[in-house]
């Protein structure tokens, strides 16, 4: 008897402990909830960083529930995004797909989860205590033609809170329950169900994030930097891959003209990295090497400009550079501090920029000559902020963000600052509109989160939105957790299919 139980306890540790060695993305475990009839799976493709899911039970609902679950273990506060999608027609409109928070891998386990049934119901269902009935709100929110592709589950305190949205849309809320009891320690992941104890239903995963947020009023300048991940992205079909991450501060890439390699800034320094992931490669800035996320390559490919802080001059002395790009020697553009680098002209002779001049509290636009370093003042506001200037490819318009509608939002103007004209109107306060180099496409930073209009922070609620140059609605194409280094530089690829920016994962998971 003891030869057997030893083996029992033996065969349950190599279980958990291959289990724990063989992540499935950046979940842990996978099991069905509820001894179902048919066993469900899960993978993940690391080609196009997607999860594929199979699942059966009966349901999810009164005291007990049937399905198969991919999930963490995980503690406190957090924000698990996701696209999702049922593989075929199905058998029965009430299967489920969603994310999922719960106590425990029992069956009659306390839970929230973020739902898309088959029918198009998309509803937040909870269990508050193990074996209680399930609820759900009265207000049930059906999209039967277009279904929700997209689900947000957070949990902030004792509150988890359920976002969905349509392809290209803002996150809306759909429900919130308060759960006083809930433990610490919790399951997060993805769930299937098929709602037929006959049948094992298949879905899709992608795209899926999960990010740990600070508190709020967090200062990471005194309380040190958190996760971050580079990604690159399709922005005509929305897939997002992770090709570097770090827990620590990195941020805003450029795509270099070979089409092969991002650079990026990290410890006040230059690196390059593979556009689809490898060792990161130290580049050669001379004696700068307190650079910020100002950073940018000419159109002709040859020059790279870049933002240093000097020490010892005012408002932390960001002066602006420019070297070969193939390698040399940093010049000296500017001469007055602060002055930070946004853009670089289409002719490759001037550089486009913000700076504070003649003790003057605003920030302006300005251009310099890169030979005679020669300055002009483009714009010439008070009382508001502006930011982000960038040159179109053909030289017609200067692209900008700027608060003197109210709230931040994208402006371009003539080369010669006249003609300003605003682009965007809408609740969230808009950054760094960049161009692509087809010029046909716009795409920029959005804070969700109540923010000072004049401030871009770190680790908040963002959206990556395209806009066609020509004019037209802005579309999402990224939901993330980020802000300060996202995308402040210019940072579309040479086909000007994809773009690349950092996300904050936050406290380390």
């Amino acid at each position: 008897m003891k030869i057997v139980c030893l083996l029992l306890f033996l065969f349950v540790t190599q279980h958990s402990l291959i289990a724990q060695s063989n992540p499935i993305g950046i979940f842990h475990y996978n099991t069905d909830i509820g001894n179902p009839k048919n066993s469900g799976s899960a993978s993940f493709n690391g080609n196009d960083q997607s999860y594929s899911l199979k699942g059966s039970g009966y349901n999810i609902w009164f005291g007990r529930d049937e399905f198969n679950y991919t999930y963490r273990k995980i503690s406190g506060d957090f924000i698990l995004t996701a696209n999702l999608e049922f593989v075929g027609e199905g058998k029965d409109p009430h299967r489920k797909i969603g994310l999922m928070i719960r106590e425990s891998d029992d069956d009659n386990a306390a839970h929230a989860s973020a739902t898309i049934h088959g029918d198009g119901l998309t509803v937040l269902q909870w269990r508050v205590l193990a074996g209680a009935l399930m609820r759900d709100p009265k207000d049930e929110v059906f999209s039967p033609k277009h279904h929700y592709s997209v689900l947000q589950l957070e949990r902030a305190g004792k509150k988890i809170i359920m976002r969905a949205a349509h392809d290209g849309e803002e996150l809306q809320f759909i429900g919130s329950h308060v759960f006083p009891d809930m433990q610490k320690e919790v399951l997060i992941g993805l769930f299937i169900c098929s709602h037929n104890e006959e049948v094992v239903e298949e879905a899709k995963a992608w795209n899926v994030r999960l990010d740990l947020p600070v508190e709020e009023g967090y200062d990471p300048e005194k309380e040190g930097y958190l996760g971050c991940r580079l990604e690159t992205m399709n922005v005509f079909d929305g897939q997002r891959m992770v090709i570097y991450k770090k827990q620590d501060r990195f941020e805003a890439p450029n795509w270099m003209p070979d089409g092969q390699r991002l650079l990026f800034n990290m410890d006040g320094d230059l690196y390059t990295i593979p556009s689809i992931g490898g060792p990161i490669t130290f580049f050669k800035t001379g004696e700068a090497n307190r650079l910020n996320n100002d950073h940018g390559i000419s159109f002709d490919g040859k020059l790279l400009a870049f933002s240093h802080h000097v020490a010892g001059l005012p408002e932390g002395g960001s002066t602006i550079y420019v070297m070969p790009l193939a390698g040399g020697t940093p010049q000296q553009i500017t001469t007055e501090t602060p002055s930070y680098w946004h853009g670089w002209s289409p002719n490759n002779r001037e550089v486009v920029f913000v700076a504070k001049r003649n003790k003057s509290p605003n920030y302006q636009i300005f251009q310099a000559d890169i030979q005679s370093k020669k300055e002009k003042q483009l714009t010439f506001n008070k009382g508001w902020h502006v930011d982000g200037p960038e040159y179109s490819p053909d030289g017609q318009y200067i692209y900008y963000n700027g608060s003197q509608s109210g709230t931040m939002q994208i402006w371009r103007m003539h080369p010669d600052g006249t003609h300003a004209e605003q682009l965007t109107f809408d609740a969230y306060n808009d950054w760094f509109p960049h161009i692509s180099p087809d010029g046909k496409w716009m795409v920029f930073l959005s804070f969700v989160s109540p923010i000072p209009v004049d401030d871009h922070p770190s680790y908040k609620r963002v959206m990556l939105r395209l806009m066609p140059t020509s004019g037209g609605a802005p579309k999402v194409i990224a939901y993330l957790y980020g802000g300060q280094g996202t995308i402040n530089v210019p940072s579309w690829s040479p086909d000007s299919k994809h773009i690349a920016f950092v996300s904050n994962s936050g406290r380390s998971y």
